[in-house]
């Protein structure tokens, strides 16, 4: 097919920029983090943190506005553990970013504070997409220092290094890094007929369909994730693969690699433990679906996801 979605970056030069979370412009520091660089962050004056209790934000609030920033010296009621703190990174002018747990409950906090997670935290527009970033940030390597307090090959107690980059066994000299889990996330379209496949998880809200996803498997390519999956799950043949967009998605630390796939067969034979349905719909369907919210019941992922991305930009991609 001559004009065809697998040949053009359109409609967006860099869609990524358009998903929830991918706002984080700290710098990072990554090349000079050393055993000094948190207690030094945290000793500089103008420094920030955002605070969380378990996989919860801790926001401020004043009347309607919501504040995630707190100054070292207000985190004192919250009960902080300083020694689980991980520097995020630097603002332009310096300032440091950090996080840091609070041994406070969310239901304890609630009466002074909103804590929120970071669905709603995306969902409800709580706070700028700056922020958001740079929570989805903390919350991965909160959770990710969290699962991994002892050592993997003798037991020991791991340590925290490098602000919260690193983990170290002092028994056994083990070292360990961050993890991020590859999410191959894909729109299959059929271009012949100007159709896309989605599908329903028994875990969604009633009506809504999205696009197929699963974890990339090690000693797998991205595309050919993609390709197993998708016929794993709907039997749909998959032929050329197009990367489109990411997005970090932190629950708990996973990179979604959102991805056009092209359908090489049409039959759907649906895998019933994975989903509950699966079907094609056509560019007119998706676009009412897109204009009214719902059509027959049917409804879409919420806007800053990865999947309405991919749906929606096929939509407005032009021929």
């Amino acid at each position: 097919m001559k004009n065809s979605i697998f040949l053009s970056r359109a409609p967006h030069l860099e869609p990524s920029e358009l998903t929830a979370f991918s706002k984080n412009a700290l710098d990072r520091r990554a090349e000079h983090r050393d055993e000094t660089s948190l207690s030094v962050a945290l000793a500089v004056e103008g420094a920030h943190i955002l605070a969380f209790s378990d996989a919860q934000l801790v926001l401020k609030h004043d009347g309607q506005v919501l504040d995630p920033l707190f100054a070292p010296y207000e985190l004192s009621e919250l009960d902080p553990d300083f020694e689980r703190a991980i520097l995020l990174g630097f603002q332009p002018n310096g300032e440091p970013r950090l996080a840091v747990p609070v041994a406070r409950s969310a239901d304890e906090l609630a009466t002074r504070y909103k804590p929120a997670d970071a669905r709603a935290l995306f969902r409800e527009q709580l706070i700028r997409e700056e922020l958001l970033g740079e929570a989805a940030q903390a919350l991965s390597l909160i959770r990710w220092n969290t699962d991994n307090r002892f050592c993997g090959r003798c037991g020991a107690e791991m340590e925290s290094r490098i602000g919260g980059y690193k983990r170290v066994c002092p028994a056994c000299g083990h070292e360990i890094f961050p993890r991020t889990d590859p999410v191959a996330i894909m729109l299959a379209v059929d271009e012949k007929r100007d159709r896309c496949l989605l599908g329903r998880n028994h875990r969604f809200p009633e009506g809504m369909y999205s696009c197929l996803a699963g974890f990339v498997e090690p000693g797998e390519t991205v595309e050919n994730a993609v390709r197993r999956e998708t016929k794993e799950e709907s039997g749909i043949a998959i032929g050329r693969v197009r990367y489109h967009a990411s997005q970090p998605w932190p629950m708990p630390h996973q990179l979604m690699i959102g991805c056009y796939a092209e359908a090489v067969t049409f039959d759907i034979e649906r895998d019933e433990v994975e989903l509950a349905d699966c079907r094609w719909f056509s560019r007119e369907e998706i676009l009412a679906i897109v204009e009214t919210g719902s059509v027959n019941g049917f409804t879409l992922p919420v806007e800053g996801t990865i999947a309405r991305r991919l749906i929606v930009d096929w939509l407005e991609w032009k021929h």
